[in-house]
């Protein structure tokens, strides 16, 4: 009798060098979006005082520079459907984000009184950043970009994040959108 593991740890170990490849990725195009995002938060917050406006405003410069390097690059091998779909998915699973790092960001400055630029920036850009990070990378694999596309020539070329697409699709793990 033939053991069906070796095929299953087989498939999780490809699956999760699809998972990884994305991540790393994700994480590129995220540290780049953080750099932007810094950078409009505190030029916003020197102008005008308003952590929570400041916010708002970096997130949406740094969310648009995230969904153009995205889509080109980090989930490339996933299908691509309307442009216009895409970024309008995306951009609610950010507001969603957003309003993670702004829970943060408000809990810390106004209920617990953390008033500082340096408090400020560790509730919105380190707290917040990290929980609506993970909410956000789930988030786009499962609705932005979670059908496979043509993936199989990715997949037959090697790409672990394109073989682990086609596993997911194949398990009902994703679905088209």
């Amino acid at each position: 009798m033939r053991s069906s593991r070796p095929g299953l740890v087989r498939r999780l170990e490809t699956r999760l060098r699809g998972m990884l490849s994305e991540l790393a990725k994700f994480g590129t195009v995220g540290m780049l979006s953080l750099l932007v995002d810094l950078a409009v938060f505190n030029t916003v917050l020197l102008v005008l005082d308003k952590p929570l406006t400041a916010k708002v405003v970096s997130t949406v410069f740094s969310a648009t520079n995230a969904f153009l390097l995205n889509r080109a690059w980090s989930f490339k091998h996933r299908v691509r459907t309307d442009v216009r779909r895409e970024y309008g998915v995306f951009f609610v699973l950010n507001a969603v984000g957003l309003a993670i790092a702004l829970l943060c960001l408000a809990v810390s400055h106004y209920v617990l009184g953390f008033e500082s630029r340096l408090a400020d920036n560790i509730a919105a850009n380190g707290v917040g950043l990290v929980l609506g990070t993970t909410f956000r990378f789930w988030s786009y694999r499962r609705f932005v970009w979670a059908a496979p596309g043509s993936v199989v020539q990715a997949a037959v070329d090697g790409d672990a994040a394109a073989r682990a697409v086609l596993e997911d699709a194949q398990d009902g793990t994703i679905t088209g959108p």
